[in-house]
């Protein structure tokens, strides 16, 4: 893998800190929800953004 020069490290910084908020508020989002389906919508989200943000950081390792 080729080294990441700083503009890079820093979008990558920001994509992975913008994936932990949506994770974090899509998990608020489904404790709050009381339709089953909702709860459901929020929390496949959340998965998907907690996903995303490990596979954005095997880049910074």
């Amino acid at each position: 893998m080729s080294q990441l020069n700083q503009m890079e490290l820093q979008n990558l910084r920001h994509m992975i800190g913008a994936h932990e908020t949506a994770y974090q508020k899509m998990q608020t989002y489904a404790q709050q929800s009381t339709d089953p389906q909702v709860r459901a919508f929020f929390e496949k989200s959340a998965q998907s953004a907690k996903t995303t943000k490990e596979n954005l950081m095997t880049f910074l390792g």
